[in-house]
């Protein structure tokens, strides 16, 4: 078995699909056959409204279509209601708590509102904004795309939305849709999942397939009843390896992966087979809509609907350093940002070699004043930042295991591959030094100094690092058929992680939490159910799972050679 780069959800109940254009432009004519007047197709920012026009709304000869974006503000005018939440800052904004229809002048909506009461013609609305100019309409639809899709097309060109941006720093365009558009977006489509009529799953602009909104929803039911996988992506970085993309059998010809997400809902994407028709929707759908049986009440209760772990990997092997950096603490993030929690981490090292190394925390008797003095001097180049004066550099083997509260000084080293261990808010990263590179457009990386300075705590020296952040393990149980340690993370950290180590199989509780697992010693094993309530999910050395909290207890059973010894990291959110 190896690393499945295309994990699936196969749903059980039986649903209406639809695999093309034509397809779909057929069931929409049927229900206008059926009477119905109105359609509306509201769109995810980022899906192709152009194919969409080509491909279906050109097709109708007898029915009037309306893009609603031409009736939102034009792009001057909403950059400019927005520039408080963009910034001046290449790479930060400040949270947007706006709604959509707050972009759409009231007037223009109102009167177009009229106009369609006594329009005699089939209409359809679509794009961003469709339901705000039809709030009811006989149809609904919903056009969907994962963020991933959508950063994938802003590299390609593609503007924000009403946005004429074409051009600008891919960084900028990531900022809009993070802080923005998706944040508007998302609060939409959680107020229309429970009437769409049909999801259009529109990731792929030429190749969009469709399932009926019934059988959509029963899915989101099933999805948080057992074990699952999200689809992974593996991008490229200045200080990217090669370990991945032998393991994990990538495309031998890409230069190098140095990330590897697959263990986070915000970004990935959700493959869910129904009958043979593979439908991907964005995984953040499953945590909005079925937030209390994925995640637990008690964990909906402090986080609300959001998923408050992330797993991914740093690939290192071959390449280099990451950059020397540190995360904002809990109260400068609400303040500057407007997040309500910060990105406390921990490295997990799955492989190292004798080179492998993480620098953490400061050196004793590091005054901050004089190490942000040198780090200004290493920001306008020419000069090198001296990291061995300031910064502890300590060697790791496989299966150690880091804490990074946030105001700890900290970069991974070469040769290593890391199971990146967090919080979610995995945008904050205040970069200090990125030894004197430039990224992989060309443009020096952006550093964060004054960020950097606010959170950098000199008191996380070399002394309290070894003592609270260096391997951390604690033995929980220990019997003839298992080891249960606690890795981590530190006190100041809500995640906690375990990790198990059986020969045969092993019992485990949820926590009252969601669970983010990944097998990180072993060649195989099955989730099974204690009760029957979900098929065995099998899961591949490096894969990460997540098993939701309505599950309970489930068993993990090993697949390969039973004379070994495997191990499994769980991360959970730790009970107050």
């Amino acid at each position: 078995m190896t690393y499945n780069l295309q994990p699936e959800i196969k749903i059980k109940h039986d649903a209406q699909t639809w695999e093309n254009y034509d397809q779909i432009f057929d069931e929409l004519n049927r229900q206008f056959d059926k009477g119905k007047k109105t359609a509306a197709i509201e769109c995810y920012p980022g899906v192709d409204l152009q194919v969409l026009e080509e491909q279906l709304l050109d097709k109708f000869t007898e029915v009037r279509s309306i893009k609603a974006d031409d009736y939102a503000f034009d792009a001057e005018t909403l950059t400019n209601r927005i520039a408080a939440n963009l910034t001046e800052d290449r790479v930060f904004g400040i949270m947007s708590h706006a709604t959509l229809d707050d972009f759409y002048p009231e007037y223009e909506v109102a009167q177009l509102q009229k106009e369609l009461a006594e329009e005699k013609k089939k209409t359809i609305v679509y794009g961003t904004g469709a339901t705000i100019l039809l709030p009811q309409p006989d149809i609904l639809c919903y056009a969907d795309l994962t963020r991933w899709e959508i950063q994938k097309r802003f590299r390609a060109g593609m503007p924000n939305w009403k946005a004429a941006n074409e051009d600008e720093d891919n960084l900028k365009k990531v900022k809009r849709g993070f802080f923005f558009e998706w944040r508007i977006a998302d609060r939409l489509k959680q107020k229309l999942t429970n009437q769409i009529d049909y999801l259009i799953d529109s990731n792929v602009p030429n190749q969009v397939k469709m399932v009926d909104g019934t059988s959509y929803r029963i899915a989101l039911e099933q999805i948080v009843k057992q074990p699952f996988r999200l689809v992974p992506y593996f991008d490229a970085s200045v200080w990217g390896g090669q370990w991945m993309k032998k393991e994990f059998n990538l495309d031998p010809e890409k230069e190098n992966y140095g990330w590897a997400f697959d263990g986070v809902p915000e970004e990935n994407g959700l493959c869910l087979d129904f009958s043979g028709t593979k439908i991907e929707i964005p995984a953040i759908n499953v945590v909005h809509q079925r937030p209390i049986s994925l995640l637990g009440k008690k964990v909906q209760a402090r986080f609300g609907n959001e998923f408050p772990i992330r797993f991914d990997y740093l690939d290192t092997v071959g390449g280099g350093n990451l950059s020397l950096q540190v995360h904002p603490r809990v109260d400068y993030i609400q303040e500057k940002f407007g997040m309500p929690y910060t990105q406390n981490e921990s490295y997990y090292i799955l492989q190292a070699s004798e080179k492998s190394t993480i620098y953490l925390g400061v050196k004793e008797g590091t005054e901050k004043e004089e190490l942000f003095d040198e780090l200004r001097k290493a920001e306008k180049g020419g000069y090198r930042f001296k990291d061995e004066k300031y910064i502890n550099c300590f060697p790791v083997k496989k299966h150690d295991h880091y804490s990074i509260p946030a105001g700890t000084i900290h970069c991974g080293g070469p040769d290593t591959v890391v199971l990146e261990i967090s919080q979610t808010p995995y945008i904050f990263t205040f970069k200090l030094w990125d030894w004197d590179r430039l990224g992989l457009d060309g443009v020096p990386r952006p550093v964060h100094l004054a960020h950097g300075e606010a959170n950098v705590n000199t008191n996380y020296d070399t002394a309290w690092v070894q003592e609270n952040l260096i391997n951390p393990f604690e033995i929980l149980h220990e019997d003839n058929e298992r080891r249960i340690e606690k890795t981590g993370l530190h006190e100041l950290e809500f995640i906690e992680t375990h990790r198990h180590w059986f020969k045969k199989e092993v019992i485990v509780d949820v926590h009252e939490s969601v669970n983010m697992l990944n097998l990180v010693e072993g060649e195989q094993i099955t989730v099974e159910s204690l009760e029957d309530n979900f098929e065995p999910f099998e899961i591949t050395y490096g894969e990460t799972f997540i098993v939701p909290e309505a599950v309970k207890q489930y068993k993990l059973i090993n697949q390969g050679d039973r004379n070994k010894e495997i191990a499994v990291i769980q991360a959970f959110v730790r009970n107050l």
